[in-house]
């Protein structure tokens, strides 16, 4: 039985807000509703089911591509429970994506045999809902380098080895790229679809656990898939 003291008018927010999210209302059309001026007090108000999830999962799953830009396809694109287990088991999820290399997996994501060089390995997966990562990983590479080739304190050895190298920073900026094109290749339909979608993971990935990872600043169409979560 709900307790009787939990009985509070306060508490209807939570479940209007609630069953507007079970409802599938956008997250930006639930904050106005609710009159805050940011999103994250709307999240405060409601959780992700697990219902919801799945669906997010398996829809952004057929947009999945590896680090050099291909689309890896599925031949099943609706996973039975023990399915989802298992690759929940084989991935681990990095900065920008996931990993399936097996002793990184094992380790939690601490032991990468490759020195955490995920985008030129072919254990390692992104998709849109990963794209203000992204981002955020080419604007931080680009930095580093600028500041490294203005340091006078760094012997040209350690210089060279601190600089973020140009096929790096040409391989992310390929990959945000044929990401952007992906998205620009479905119907409007599709895009309204994978935009809620990322929206419901990148909830659930706040909430869950956070990468430091830093994010980019909002700009362009809240209502586009690469936007979303900026």
């Amino acid at each position: 039985m709900f307790p009787h003291a939990a009985v509070v008018a306060y508490a209807y927010r939570h479940t209007y807000a609630q069953r507007h999210a079970d409802a599938g209302t956008p997250i930006e059309v639930l904050k106005e509703l609710m009159g805050h001026r940011s999103v994250h007090s709307t999240e405060a108000y409601y959780r992700i089911t697990e219902k919801r999830t799945r669906a997010a999962v398996s829809r952004v799953a057929d947009h999945q591509f590896d680090g050099s830009g291909n689309r890896i396809w599925r031949e099943v694109t609706a996973l039975l429970d023990s399915e989802r287990a298992r690759m929940r088991v084989g991935q681990i999820a990095v900065p920008y994506g996931t990993c399936t290399e097996p002793s990184n997996v094992q380790a939690g994501g601490g032991a990468c045999p490759f020195r955490f060089r995920c985008l030129g390995c072919g254990h390692f997966r992104t998709d849109v809902s990963y794209l203000p990562e992204l981002r955020s990983h080419l604007d931080r590479l680009l930095a580093d380098r600028e500041r490294v080739i203005a340091a006078t304190e760094l012997e040209p050895w350690a210089k060279s080895e601190a600089t973020p190298s140009d096929a790096e920073i040409d391989k992310v900026r390929a990959l945000i790229r044929r990401l952007d094109d992906h998205v620009g290749e479905l119907s409007p339909a599709e895009r309204d679809q994978l935009t809620e979608a990322v929206g419901v993971l990148r909830t659930t990935r706040r909430a869950v656990v956070h990468l430091g990872m830093p994010t980019a600043p909002p700009t362009g169409d809240p209502r586009d898939v690469r936007a979303a979560g900026r």
